[in-house]
């Protein structure tokens, strides 16, 4: 893996001479998978890290899906592009060697912000943004397609077979859709409308009064001409000093009013863990075995992890319907939940219906239910997301009930009397 810094150079994120890199179809792609954003709406959870670096079913990481999918399908030519608390996802990328990506020409390759980012000096500035701050690089580079990707999705998926459906019909832009998951709102994706034969007719970012079911994954395979071509027209007619905002602002609208861009239907498990709720959901799912499998043997999801010693059930411990990683101790009593690398589950202490990240520490008599408990938190009394999750940040200590929606941000006590801070504890 290579990681970029100060003036970057398109010869050094080149897969080297021409010819080398991945071709399908005879056309060279890129993979861009968008790594920035504060990640908000999770609130606590992404105080302190990138949202694509959270932990997912114990042992992963979000953007694990992403870069195992591009392994999977035989992309070899992959860049991360980062805004946000980089030294919580570049910890986890290492060289890229879990995703057969420590290359000498191409491999993985980490994009630091861009200067616009940096100093703030675009008003509404987003992921379109951010693709046309490195319009130059694609350009270098050679591109003939670029796929782009979010970083915090759950779901598996063969670009390459994208890809190829791409260049048979000859569109410009071609977009992954699923129907929207059950328990999901509409309006927090791109609703797309088709013609019979796939075309995208109408596209609404995030509507108000959504009137389809038919959502964008985030999945997005871009003629590379028409990509740069269009991210210039765009910046030409934007206002300095104006952002282009995300893709579904003003870049997917132009291809869908030029009628050159194209559906991808997608069946499979699909999940876009954005909110507390979402990402507690999807837990549910992987233990119910609605999830993808994570460890199937044609397509598993690869990691990279630190060793520790194999986890640890004491006498009287009763463990039901649960995944424990590595390094947990468990004494207690842990129900459908999901403990990741490190916890303790002391005895007398319960756990259900929970995530429980690294470290975490759950007291004798604590009882954890519908909550995510972050990193090295310690719990010493009940929480209970009810009808809602409970959310604790990383290395907080609890001594007092949590109840509902609560969200305790990283490193409080929290004490009899302690109220949330700030009224929207999601960070909208």
């Amino acid at each position: 893996m290579t990681r970029t810094s100060g003036r970057l150079s398109p010869r050094s994120l080149s897969s080297g001479p021409a010819g080398r890199g991945t071709r399908i179809g005879g056309q060279r792609v890129l993979v861009l998978i968008l790594a920035g954003g504060k990640g908000q709406r999770l609130g606590v959870l992404t105080h302190e890290r990138a949202k694509p670096a959270l932990t997912f079913g114990g042992t992963y990481r979000l953007i694990d899906f992403a870069l195992s999918n591009c392994m999977h399908s035989g992309l070899s030519d992959v860049w991360v592009l980062e805004e946000y608390q980089l030294h919580t996802l570049n910890d986890h990328l290492t060289n890229g060697r879990p995703w057969d990506l420590d290359r000498t020409h191409g491999g993985l390759q980490v994009l630091p912000p861009s200067p616009d980012t940096l100093t703030g000096s675009l008003e509404d500035a987003g992921n379109a943004d951010a693709l046309h701050a490195h319009a130059h690089l694609i350009r270098a580079f050679g591109a003939d397609v670029v796929v782009v990707l979010s970083a915090d999705h759950v779901y598996t998926l063969d670009y390459a077979e994208v890809i190829r459906e791409h260049l048979r019909t000859g569109a410009e832009v071609t977009m992954v859709t699923t129907d929207l998951p059950p328990g999901e709102d509409a309006s927090r994706f791109g609703n797309v409308t088709l013609t019979r034969g796939g075309r995208v007719k109408k596209f609404e970012y995030k509507p108000e009064r959504p009137r389809g079911e038919q959502i964008t994954t985030e999945v997005f395979v871009y003629g590379a001409p028409a990509l740069l071509r269009t991210l210039d027209d765009l910046r030409a007619g934007t206002p300095a000093g104006k952002g282009l905002g995300d893709f579904g602002h003003a870049l997917i609208p132009a291809f869908v009013k030029a009628k050159t861009a194209r559906a991808y239907p997608f069946g499979g498990y699909w999940l876009d863990v954005g909110l507390p709720e979402a990402y507690f959901r999807a837990h549910e799912d992987l233990l119910a075995g609605r999830s993808v499998p994570l460890d199937a043997p044609d397509w598993p999801v690869l990691s990279s992890s630190i060793p520790r010693m194999p986890a640890r059930l004491d006498a009287g411990a009763r463990v039901e319907g649960s995944l424990i990683s590595y390094g947990c101790r468990v004494a207690g009593r842990v129900t459908r939940s999901v403990l990741s690398p490190g916890v303790t589950v002391e005895a007398g202490a319960v756990v259900e219906d929970a995530v429980i990240l690294r470290d975490a520490v759950i007291r004798a008599g604590a009882h954890v239910r519908r909550a995510i408990v972050d990193e090295e938190a310690v719990i010493a009394a009940r929480v209970d997301g009810r009808d809602g999750v409970a959310v604790i940040g990383a290395r907080a200590h609890v001594t007092a009930p949590v109840r509902d929606d609560t969200q305790v941000e990283p490193g409080r006590r929290w004490r009899r009397g302690s109220r949330p801070r700030t009224p929207d504890a999601a960070g909208n």
